[in-house]
């Protein structure tokens, strides 16, 4: 029987001694929709998703999957969802043909169904001409296409996905995005964390902000960026010993605190004056002296709703910041 909401979580809290990675966080995601749960590394975001495979258990709170209790009710649960974690879990000394039958295999399905249903899954994500060759081989996307391949062998109702393109390039993200696509459009529901504000801008019609395990806000991306006003005033300087100067001028004009991002060495203020506004600020720096890199009025982007909403910005792990997306991979 379907349900309107394919997952619920209610008061969710979970302490891993004196941290207290949930603090209370409630989760809706309705059936046939996707949910992207975004914040940066420790917000909590993991955490929720291993409470609602079953994985962890809360400390306090309820949640349900697919109308089954994560508590009460695991083993219905878990016949009914598929799950692709950071890391890909795939067999490397196993080819990728190899790997998708066997976990057929270990889904009840017969030889011959798992063999129909990895041929099935390798043609749908592009893995048809590899199929024979050892994953071991595959780069990371490949490898990443293969493993999410495997979290539906079983044909699972919903699909969690904890950042399922770290670590990719914009090409093979791209490509995983348009296979996530084409399975919300099979009627695939789908919850996935990200650190990428590209990502959940482009795939989730709705998104949760959670920061230090609380969701600081909730919406879909348009009423997210109207939360931090129309237009925004932006500036980015060319000497970053004028960032507060340029910060001090931009907050007199617009009658804001603009929000200051010193490692980009921009500020950004919200205006009600559009052009006029954009005018007034450019011929105040110019009689201030200060250089300029970039003067500009655009509506927010989520970088700046979450630089506003926790007053840092979202940070990316070294070894692994946020590549530029390509324009046509734009929603």
């Amino acid at each position: 029987m379907s349900h309107p909401n394919a997952v619920e979580g209610r008061g969710l809290v979970k302490r891993y001694g004196d941290k207290t990675a949930l603090g209370g966080v409630d989760i809706t995601v309705p059936t046939g929709t996707v949910t992207a749960i975004l914040g940066p590394n420790g917000a909590g975001k993991t955490t929720a998703i291993r409470i609602l495979t079953t994985l962890s258990d809360a400390d306090q709170g309820t949640a349900s999957v697919a109308g089954f209790d994560v508590t009460r009710q695991p083993t219905e649960v878990r016949r009914r969802i598929g799950l692709a974690a950071q890391d890909a879990t795939v067999d490397p000394l196993l080819t990728g043909r190899e790997n998708l039958v066997m976990i057929g295999e270990l889904h009840q399905l017969s030889r011959k169904e798992a063999k129909a249903r990895a041929d099935e899954l390798l043609h749908q994500f592009g893995l048809a001409d590899a199929a024979d060759r050892v994953a071991s081989g595959y780069s990371g996307g490949m490898r990443r296409r293969l493993d999410l391949g495997a979290t539906l062998v079983a044909r699972p109702e919903v699909l969690f996905l904890d950042e399922p393109t770290t670590g990719l390039d914009p090409r093979a993200r791209t490509e995983l995005w348009a296979v996530l696509d084409t399975l919300v459009g099979q009627g695939t529901t789908l919850l996935l964390t990200t650190q990428y504000l590209e990502e959940a801008d482009r795939l989730a019609d709705d998104i949760l902000v959670i920061d230090h395990g609380l969701v600081i806000a909730r919406g879909d991306s348009r009423s997210l960026k109207r939360q931090v006003g129309g237009d925004n005033i932006g500036i980015t300087v060319t000497d970053p010993d004028q960032l507060d100067d340029a910060a001090s001028l931009l907050s007199r004009i617009t009658g804001t605190d603009p929000v200051i991002d010193r490692p980009v060495r921009s500020a950004t203020a919200p205006t009600t004056d559009g052009v006029s506004g954009l005018g007034a600020v450019a011929n105040a720096l110019g009689d201030a002296g200060i250089g300029v890199e970039d003067l500009s009025l655009r509506q927010p982007t989520l970088d700046e709703v979450f630089l506003t909403l926790t007053g840092v910005a979202i940070e990316y792990d070294e070894e692994d910041p946020p590549d530029p997306i390509p324009q046509e991979a734009s929603r």
